[in-house]
C-alpha cells in the first residue's frame, strides 16, 4: 500500500477538489486532476501551488512545491485517468452531472479500479446505481481544507463490496487522516447528521429570541469547541459523568427543535443572494475587506489546530498508559 505506486484521479477542481489534490500529492500519490469545466483550468494550478507553499511555510511538508507538482497532471482529457487505481468525483451536487462524469471515467479506467464521490448530500446507494460496477463505488467525504484536516468518511453503499471500503479506510491513514468507515449508507452520513442537528437547534434559538447569532456562536466556540479536538461526544460524557446526561435528557430532549422545514432565518439569507464570506452577505454583516480577513484567519487556524490535534491522536491515552506501565515494570 505504497502511495507512490497508486495513481489517483480527481474530477472537479473547485475549492474542495484542489485541496484534495494537495492532500494526495503530499501523501505521495501521482495525481491526475481532471477539470470537467474549462474555467477550473484557470485557477487550479495556482490554488494547489498556494496550498503547497503554505504547507511548506507551516512545516506540514519538507519539500518545496515543485517536488510535489511534478507528480501532478491537470487536464480536461478523461483518457489521462486510465492508469488510476482510484478516481474521486468532486463535482456539484447534481445527479445528472455526476452520472455524466461516471460514464466518462468508467470508459477509461480498469474494471477493478475504485470509483468514489465526495458528495455530502446524495446517498451513495443512489449514485452507485448509475455506474457499471456498483460494487467498486464508495463515498469519500472530505472536509475543507482536505490537506490539513484529519477528517474523512469512507461510505459504503448498499451494493459496495465491504473489502473496498476497508481498503480505502486503511489507505486513507497514509493521507494523514483518522478516518471513519460508514459500513451502512445513511442520508448525511455521520458528521452531517450530527452537525445539521446542531445547525437546526442553533437557528431555532435565534429565531425564537433566546439568544443572538453572536451568542450562539460564542457558546459553540467556548463549550464544544473547547473539548472536541481532544474527544468526541461519547468520550466527553464518560469524562464528565454519564448519569448527569441521562438525567438532563429526560427533561431537555422533548424541548429540542424537531422541525423538518428549512428555517426562515437561513432561507431569507439565501433568497437575498447571500453566500457568506464569498460575497460578504450571510448571517453576519461584513465591513469592506472583513470577509477576506476571515478567510485568511481561517486558513491560518487550520494549520495551528492541526498541530494541536497531532499532539493528541485518538490513541494518545493508550500510548501514555503503555509508557506509564513500561516505566513501572
Amino acid at each position: 500500500m505504497n502511495p507512490n505506486e497508486i495513481p489517483v484521479g480527481i474530477v472537479g477542481l473547485g475549492l474542495m477538489g484542489c485541496s484534495i489534490v494537495t492532500c494526495l500529492l503530499i501523501a505521495g500519490h501521482p495525481v491526475v486532476a481532471v477539470a470537467p469545466i474549462s474555467v477550473d483550468m484557470l485557477h487550479a494550478e495556482k490554488r494547489i501551488r498556494e496550498h503547497l507553499e503554505n504547507s511548506f511555510e507551516k512545516g506540514l511538508i519538507v519539500h518545496q512545491p515543485e517536488f510535489y507538482l511534478k507528480h501532478l497532471i491537470i487536464t480536461e482529457d478523461y483518457s489521462q485517468l486510465k492508469p488510476c487505481r482510484l478516481v474521486n468525483e468532486c463535482t456539484i451536487e447534481n445527479i445528472e452531472i455526476k452520472e455524466s462524469v461516471y460514464k466518462k471515467v468508467e470508459a477509461v479506467i480498469d474494471a477493478d479500479a475504485l470509483l468514489s464521490s465526495n458528495t455530502s448530500a446524495i446517498p451513495i446507494s443512489t449514485l452507485q446505481k448509475l455506474t457499471q460496477h456498483p460494487e467498486r463505488f464508495l463515498g469519500l467525504h472530505w472536509t475543507e481544507p482536505a490537506h490539513t484536516t484529519r477528517f474523512l468518511e469512507v461510505i459504503c453503499g448498499d451494493d459496495t463490496d465491504i473489502k473496498n471500503g476497508e481498503y480505502l479506510y486503511e489507505l486513507s491513514h497514509k493521507w494523514g487522516k483518522e478516518p471513519i468507515l460508514v459500513r451502512k449508507d445513511i442520508a448525511g452520513f455521520i458528521t452531517n447528521r450530527l452537525m445539521y442537528a446542531m445547525y437546526r437547534e442553533a437557528i431555532s434559538l435565534v429565531e425564537n429570541g433566546y439568544a443572538t447569532i453572536e451568542d450562539v456562536d460564542r457558546s459553540c466556540r467556548n463549550n464544544a469547541g473547547y473539548f472536541m479536538t481532544l474527544v468526541g461526544v461519547f468520550r466527553w460524557m464518560d469524562l464528565t459523568g454519564v448519569p448527569a446526561y441521562h438525567m438532563v435528557m429526560k427533561n431537555l430532549l422533548p424541548t429540542l427543535n424537531n422541525s423538518t422545514e428549512v428555517p426562515e432565518l437561513i432561507d431569507k439569507v439565501v433568497r437575498e443572494g447571500g453566500k457568506g464570506v464569498l460575497n460578504s452577505h450571510g448571517f453576519y454583516a461584513y465591513e469592506p475587506g472583513e470577509a477576506a480577513v476571515w478567510e485568511e484567519t481561517f486558513k491560518e487556524f487550520t494549520y495551528e489546530i492541526r498541530e494541536l490535534a497531532l499532539k493528541y491522536p485518538a490513541d494518545i491515552v493508550k500510548k501514555r498508559l503503555a509508557e506509564k506501565n513500561k516505566n513501572t515494570d
